[in-house]
């Protein structure tokens, strides 16, 4: 019998490499991956449901799962995780010391449901008692004018939220003071480039990071797997196998973190930085799996209930395919 092809979408992640070149295997399956950056995977998989098994944004697809109609399962795959604190960017000349001085300014995102918004606003309330709606927000792409209202708009209670011009940028707005910070998935160019006047609100943001990983022991997930329903009901073991190869490939890849003798990423103390990092989070130090996970999934659940992306807390066990809630690894 012909092999099944699924056609996969993600990043191009050293734990993925397994499964993108075959190394690692789904019998009966044939997996033609597209590498794609996560943008662009998102708008194609809320907008048009074109792929089978795909990266998914958490925070989107709890949006999609509380309207209803979106044909996808979340497996418990956490492909993209990131701690918050490093991801705000500041305006340094309008007396911004703390996050209690963000209170009334314009802050700038490219959407308000996407995962990283959901965590630093989370902790900005959680330790620091700084409301969303305490925030003045302003929406729009951060390098160059770009779209990522793949779902509803969100416009919860007591939140000001609105759309900057489509020529406009929020990069170049913070770089002329027409905001005074930026939540963004990556560094916006203009803090690449040295803009004067613009810096990290929390410059010694790794440090902040490990102490909040030591009390809240939580690492957030930006980005899980989704898989498309009806591949679930046709075939009843996929989540569970699918779940399996991707724990495969991410644990394939982990040895090339202690090789000394030729270094597998660019950077000079990686075999020391990945023995710091066990020595803080353990040997597991990006799970997969929702018993290792639960403690981050309820707490993002929770966020975004709160934050009114939501309308429904869900559990855990609503969020992904029932055959993966027990798995794990």
């Amino acid at each position: 019998m012909a092999a099944i092809r699924l056609l996969v979408a993600g990043d191009d992640y050293d734990r993925i490499q397994g499964l993108k070149s075959g190394k690692i295997a789904i019998p009966g399956f044939e997996l033609e991956y597209l590498t794609l950056e996560p943008g662009e995977t998102f708008q194609r998989l809320f907008r048009k449901n074109e792929f089978d098994i795909a990266e998914m944004s958490f925070s989107t697809y709890l949006v999609a799962l509380a309207k209803g109609g979106f044909p996808y399962r979340a497996l418990p795959v956490f492909l993209s995780r990131v701690f918050p604190h490093g991801s705000i960017y500041i305006r340094t000349d309008r007396g911004i010391r703390t996050p209690a001085d963000l209170k009334g300014r314009l802050v700038g995102a490219p959407s308000y449901h996407f995962t990283r918004g959901l965590v630093v606003r989370g902790i900005l309330q959680d330790e620091y008692g700084l409301r969303p709606g305490d925030l003045r927000w302003r929406i729009g792409g951060v390098d160059r004018p770009e779209d990522y209202s793949y779902v509803a708009k969100p416009a919860p209670p007591g939140v000001e939220i609105e759309f900057i011009r489509p020529d406009q940028t929020l990069g170049q707005m913070l770089a002329e003071g027409g905001i005074e910070a930026i939540i963004s998935y990556r560094d916006p160019e203009i803090v690449l480039a040295g803009a004067p006047g613009v810096g990290r609100l929390f410059p010694d943001f790794r440090n902040l990071e490990q102490d909040w990983f030591r009390r809240a022991g939580i690492f957030p997930a930006m980005h899980m797997v989704g898989i498309r329903e009806a591949l679930v009901d046709a075939h009843p073991d996929l989540p569970l196998r699918v779940c399996r190869a991707y724990e495969a490939a991410k644990r394939d890849c982990l040895p090339r973190l202690f090789d000394l003798d030729s270094l597998k990423v660019t950077l000079p103390w990686l075999v020391a930085e990945t023995h710091a990092t066990i020595a803080l989070m353990g040997k597991d130090f990006w799970p997969y799996g929702l018993p290792k996970n639960r403690r981050m999934i309820e707490t993002q659940a929770r966020w975004s209930f709160d934050q009114g992306l939501t309308p429904v807390l869900f559990a855990p066990e609503e969020i992904f395919e029932a055959s993966t809630l027990s798995w794990d690894p």
